[in-house]
């Protein structure tokens, strides 16, 4: 499982998906589970992140699934048409 961190803004957000990416290869199994429980402090550039790193997983026949993601976080994804495409786990 990959955790994201407590902020995750744009001033994080390259260095956190980068992270994630990193630690994609070393997920074994092909879902991998991201858990956003520590979350806080966020905006729009954490769905960018998500989307990515989305992206980066389906590339190597990985699903992802997300676990705790804030009900704002949530929120905005939806208001964006993208919550579909960030499932719960």
């Amino acid at each position: 499982m990959l955790v994201l961190p407590v902020d995750l803004t744009r001033v994080q957000a390259s260095g956190c998906l980068q992270m994630l990416v990193q630690g994609l290869r070393a997920e074994p199994g092909s879902t991998v589970v991201v858990d956003a429980s520590a979350l806080v402090r966020f905006d729009s550039a954490a769905l960018a992140v998500l989307l990515e790193f989305r992206r980066a997983s389906l590339a190597l026949g990985k699903r992802v699934v997300v676990r705790a993601l804030p009900g704002r976080l949530r929120d905005l994804a939806g208001l964006y048409g993208i919550a579909e495409l960030l499932p719960a786990s």
